[in-house]
């Protein structure tokens, strides 16, 4: 998507106007203003109901305003119906019933939502995120419930959480302008498809830009909310303190609120994993405030032989992508991690050679494994937690899948024989993992740093 597609209205971004025009079949919508192409030809007159009809001929020019500043609609989203959809939350959602129980005050965590300020163009994004994509739409206000958590914790007030829970509603609008069939749990991304993913965070922080409204601290938050504090997250790969305080909130609100979102089984148990296998890339001041939440969610007496059937099977993968990738840079030269070119294979062999580390030192390396199934015959606490372990290695693999496919060159580019062989190794871990690359986007935009 272009830098202008949904923020400066140059040009006509298909997939939000398809959103827009199937919201219309359901939900009023009309032309409150009439729609102009860019050279000044009228395409509809003003007062006309929009329907999935024009989609076709809207579609074949570029507009000369974004297509939303000229449409109005009734039931817009507002401050109240988002009060009243957090309070649902806060109920129903366990996330976050056990952060009201840690803050001892609802009223106290949905006070900033109240000074949210949403302007038309705002109103009207959201209307069409909670119409045609519910789900997303209610991630983004958790992830505003949980970023307030964190702030509130660390003591910010709650003046300051406004603009942060500003940033956190709006940190995932740019979904909009993607390909709502990349949602789809079967869809495989493409690499070509993995750099658009990654570019929602720069959509979404040039439609907060127009407008015109919003800090420019609220958008550098939005643009940062897939950053890593180690430097592994993405658009710019920045870390530390080179990301502002409002995007460490948010980096770390977005994972929390992924994994409760993905899993239904231990929710809190992985996440804590996870934190503690990656722990450099989080802000630990911020970790030391969730994970009082994430309580041991194992329960006493589940199935031995599952679980080390699937031990079994998750060690397998991992060591069959370990070897994989051992016998293809069996064949690059000497010094190989020092040329120009080899950049998306140096990204391999030092992701795996991390994933062993943490692998050997968590007592699950494929090397330990007969070691392990003996030593925890008999022990279903033991053996889960280890299950969880791998569980995490291997989507920490698929992270580095994802990773790679991302950063290499273009089909119409070639590639160094680098880049033929990390691109091997990746459709070779496919075939081991082959629901790997089902997870949803949220998931997947996890998996992307």
């Amino acid at each position: 998507m272009s830098e202008n597609a949904g923020a400066s209205g140059h040009e006509t971004d298909v997939h939000f106007l398809r959103a827009v025009t199937d919201m219309a079949e359901h939900t009023e919508v009309m032309t409150g203003d009439a729609i102009y192409t860019e050279k000044g030809m009228k395409l509809v007159d003003k007062g006309t109901r929009v329907d999935s009809r024009l989609y076709d001929r809207l579609v074949m020019h570029k507009l000369r305003d974004p297509i939303d500043a000229n449409l109005i609609t009734g039931n817009l989203v507002d401050v109240a119906s988002l009060m009243t959809l957090a309070r649902q939350q806060c109920e129903q959602v366990e996330l976050l019933v056990r952060m009201v129980k840690s803050m001892g005050d609802l009223e106290r965590l949905l006070a900033p939502l109240k000074g949210l300020l949403l302007p038309q163009a705002i109103a009207f994004k959201l209307t069409v995120m909670r119409e045609q994509r519910e789900d997303l739409y209610h991630h983004s206000l958790q992830m505003a419930l949980v970023s307030i958590f964190l702030a509130l914790k660390n003591g910010w007030t709650e003046r300051e959480c406004v603009p942060l829970a500003t940033a956190a509603l709006l940190h995932d609008v740019g979904m909009l302008y993607m390909d709502p069939a990349w949602t789809d749990p079967e869809h495989r991304l493409s690499g070509e498809e993995r750099k658009h993913l990654v570019a929602h965070s720069v959509t979404a922080m040039l439609v907060v830009r127009s407008t015109e409204l919003y800090s420019r601290a609220v958008e550098i938050a939005v643009l940062e909310h897939h950053e890593r504090m180690d430097g592994s997250g993405y658009p710019r790969g920045i870390k530390g303190n080179a990301i502002s305080p409002m995007g460490q909130v948010l980096l770390l609100a977005e994972v929390v609120s992924a994994f409760f979102e993905k899993f239904t089984d231990m929710p809190g148990q992985r996440l804590s994993l996870m934190l503690r296998m990656n722990h450099k890339s989080y802000p630990a001041d911020l970790v030391h405030l969730i994970l009082p939440l994430l309580y041991d969610e194992i329960s006493p007496g589940q199935p031995l032989e599952p679980l080390q059937a699937e031990f079994s099977h998750s060690i397998a993968a991992l060591e069959a992508a370990m070897r994989k990738w051992t016998e293809l840079k069996s064949d690059f030269p000497e010094q190989w991690q020092q040329m120009p070119d080899a950049q998306a294979a140096v990204l391999v062999e030092a992701s795996l050679a991390q994933l062993q580390k943490q692998l050997a030192e968590a007592g699950s390396h494929p090397s330990q494994q007969m070691d392990v199934l003996s030593y925890l015959k008999d022990d279903a606490l033991g053996m889960s937690e280890l299950a969880l372990v791998n569980r995490e290695a291997l989507w920490q693999l698929q992270a580095t899948m994802n990773d790679c496919l991302r950063r290499r060159p273009a089909p119409d580019h070639g590639g160094s024989m680098f880049d033929v062989a990390a691109v091997d190794w990746c459709e070779a871990c496919a075939q081991l993992m082959p629901h790997a690359g089902a997870a949803g986007v949220h998931a997947g935009k996890q998996s992307l740093n």
